[in-house]
Order: structure tokens, then sequence, then C-alpha cells
């Protein structure tokens, strides 16, 4: 992700959270509060996005006309596909 700049904010934490980030940043895990909590935010956004994609990937593997439509493109590229593997095993 690019660095379009930072911006100041303030949000509450528990205590027990602050703490706790305070020990990994003076052990190194970070080198500030707020390069902390910036990994920690896109950490989690990374993996709310991958939860996003499973459950699309998900209702798209019920859904009857999407499955269809692999077929259909499978066996469209089917002898495309066969004639690569032949010149790779060539």
């Amino acid at each position: 992700m690019a660095d379009g700049g930072s911006r100041k904010v303030t949000y509450s934490l528990p205590e027990e959270l602050l703490s706790a980030m305070e020990g990994a940043v003076r052990e190194g895990a970070a080198p500030s509060y707020s390069a902390f909590v910036a990994e920690a935010v896109r950490e989690r956004l990374e993996r709310l996005r991958e939860e996003r994609l499973r459950e699309a990937f998900a209702e798209a593997a019920r859904d009857p006309l999407f499955l269809e439509d692999v077929e259909e493109t499978m066996g469209a590229f089917a002898e495309a596909d066969r004639a690569a593997g032949q010149e790779e095993g060539a």
C-alpha cells in the first residue's frame, strides 16, 4: 500500500492493550506506537478482505449459472491446454 501521508487521530484503547503494545514496541516489534497500530490495522483489513473473498468464492460455488459458465470456459480451453501440455513435454 502506497504511503499517502499520515493524519493524526485519537482512539481509546483498553489499558491492557496499551500496556502490551508499549512492551512490544520497547522490545523492537515496531519503531513506534503509530507504526505498531498501522501494522495491526493493515493486517486486520487484509484478513477482512480475504474473508470477503472466501465468502464470494463460496457463494459462487453454490451458483449453478456460475458453475455452468466455468464448465463451458474450461471446455473452450481444453484443446489449447492439451496442446500447451504437449509442447512442454516435447
